[in-house]
């Protein structure tokens, strides 16, 4: 009776619908672990090329040589240094076509705005697959529950005595679906939380260093348009 209940013994014996659903639970759950690891390898990069490179930018360096240095080596997963270099390429490239201020900061911003939009999408990649793992897992172990438990009674209509030894199995391996898309599904929602709040932070501290960065360009147009007057 206990090798009967084992659970390995359930799934090799469970239908061949809920099986294919505790295939599909089982895939789902490995890819949401492997993307788990992958994004906690994203963001921990992000957050320490972030730090570098704040670093260096406040120390007071020359922005044309930062600039220089990192259009040399661009450091990867490096989105703060992604919207520098956008930033102060469009500016270099507008002040020497136009003296006027105003428009060389606006295409400035723009060229920011498309950098920090590709950081977003960069940054949340693969979160909707583990939203999408999260929501509904648990109603595909729960069908593949109630298909088991309907094939369990149907079978129990054709034995004249109904006992506990015969009702156990069928109704076990069906409620291992469950349990399935329970295992697949808290992960993938803890994950999701967690990536969703990281990369809200992230890309505040990218929107705050856009707009620090184009006052430091904006002081420096306009003391270059007084100069020029």
């Amino acid at each position: 009776m206990e090798s009967e209940l084992s659970v390995w013994h359930l799934i090799t014996n469970a239908g061949v619908l809920v099986q294919l659903v505790m295939l599909l639970l089982m895939s789902a759950s490995v890819v949401s672990w492997a993307l788990i690891f992958q994004r906690l390898q994203v963001f921990r990069k992000a957050r320490q090329a972030q730090l570098a490179f704040e670093e260096r930018f406040w120390s007071g360096m020359d922005l044309g040589q930062l600039y220089r240095e990192v259009n040399e080596s661009p450091t990867p997963y490096s989105g703060m240094e992604s919207v520098f270099r956008a930033g102060f390429k469009e500016f270099s490239r507008l002040r020497q076509q136009s003296r006027d201020a105003d428009a060389v900061m606006e295409g400035t911003q723009r060229a920011m705005r498309v950098a920090f939009s590709r950081e977003q999408e960069r940054l949340e990649t693969h979160l909707p697959f583990l939203a999408t793992v999260g929501s509904t897992s648990p109603y595909v172990g729960l069908f593949g529950t109630v298909w088991g438990i309907m094939n369990s009674f149907r079978g129990l209509a054709e034995v004249q005595q109904a006992t506990l030894a015969t009702v156990a199995p069928g109704i076990s391996e069906a409620l291992i679906a469950t349990a399935m898309g329970l295992f697949a599904a808290i992960p993938a929602v803890v994950a999701y939380n967690r990536f969703a709040a990281r990369s809200d932070a992230q890309l505040k501290n990218y929107e705050t260093f856009a707009e620090e960065f184009s006052s430091i360009l904006h002081r420096r147009v306009h003391s270059s348009e007084k100069a020029g007057a």
